[in-house]
């Protein structure tokens, strides 16, 4: 999508509540959005909420 002049004024991290997450592979915590959460560091879809 494109925008011409400002930007627009949504939030989307606040609208779409992205949640806690631990990798079961390295341990890395980090945030997440969707059903097929991958770990950034190690691309492994074994997750779990933190």
């Amino acid at each position: 999508m494109c925008s011409v002049g400002d930007a627009f004024g949504i939030d989307m991290a606040e609208r779409l509540n992205p949640k806690e997450y631990r990798c079961k592979d390295c341990g890395n915590e980090f945030k997440g959005i969707g059903k097929n959460v991958l770990c950034p560091a190690c691309q492994s879809n074994t997750v779990e909420l933190a």
